[in-house]
């Protein structure tokens, strides 16, 4: 269904009203963090319920409460960077690693940095090309494939410890990917990490520490674009309780990654990648998904 412009902005979350929101909310926030592409479902869900499509700045908006989740679940991790790298700045022992692994993720969200600037007209406008149902399908796909040949053919032993630069920055440019919808930043950067041979869950923690900056520049730049088409005050009460409701159901959906990786494997997400993909192909083709 056709979505709405707010200057140019595509704002279709806005006319769902509060209750629709609420429940894209769930669903945005357990598939933002999880490797199955948000993009996909905000297309397949509002599409089977007969709604109007929220709009792709409703998603990158979402990006913030993908980022309290993130925050609030590895709080103890982000804490302990944060101090040891501070102290090592004042020793200037510029050999901790604390120090050397904050640095790394600065580094590594330049690439993205730099593509989300140069793409943020071509992604987020009304009618965006790179939105159609086959590019998503079809990113789905491709993603699914990329992730059971790391499932298949890598060896998953290593510890974040043991990560580099090189490896940082491998995470990062596999970031830039996550522009492209259908291919999920979760689903990207873990794809990667599993390719360094790291282990399932520490490649996950990996893909969310990496994928802080990246997520919060992304939410508070498409805050600023809401601001600077002048949303009024109805279309901020409905992305706040969006928000408020993706956060929550952000937060549940890293524990339930970290449980699968950790006890059993990728492989739930190969599947039902694929199985995505191809009922987005099937639907836009028989023309059940507009």
């Amino acid at each position: 269904m056709a979505t709405a412009c707010t200057n140019g902005l595509d704002t279709g979350f806005v006319d769902l009203g509060y209750m629709k929101v609420a429940v894209l909310g769930v669903v945005q926030g357990i598939t933002e963090l999880l490797p199955i592409s948000s993009t996909a479902h905000m297309r397949i869900v509002p599409a089977l319920l007969g709604w109007k499509d929220p709009g792709s700045a409703f998603s990158a908006a979402m990006q913030l409460a993908a980022l309290a989740a993130v925050v609030s679940y590895f709080w103890s991790d982000i804490r302990a960077l944060a101090e040891g790298s501070v102290r090592a700045l004042v020793r200037r022992d510029f050999n901790d690693w604390t120090f050397r692994f904050v640095v790394w993720i600065a580094l590594a969200t330049v690439p993205i940095g730099i593509a989300g600037l140069a793409l943020s007209h071509t992604l987020n406008t009304c009618g965006s090309p790179l939105r159609t149902l086959p590019v998503i399908g079809i990113s789905c796909i491709v993603m699914a494939a990329l992730l059971a040949i790391a499932e298949l053919y890598c060896n998953h032993k290593r510890t974040l410890e043991h990560v580099s630069l090189k490896d940082a920055m491998i995470v990062g440019f596999a970031q830039v990917g996550a522009l492209i919808p259908g291919v999920s930043r979760s689903g990207s950067t873990l794809t990667a990490a599993l390719f360094l041979d790291l282990k399932r869950e520490e490649a996950a923690r990996f893909s969310f520490l990496l994928g802080l900056p990246a997520i919060a520049l992304a939410g508070l730049k498409e805050l600023w674009e809401l601001h600077k088409a002048q949303l009024d005050f109805h279309g901020w009460a409905v992305l706040t309780l969006g928000l408020f409701v993706a956060s929550i159901s952000a937060f549940v959906a890293i524990w339930g990654l970290l449980r699968i990786l950790e006890r059993f494997s990728a492989w739930p997400f190969v599947f039902y990648r694929a199985f995505i993909g191809i009922v987005l192909l099937v639907g836009f083709y028989a023309g059940f998904l507009a």
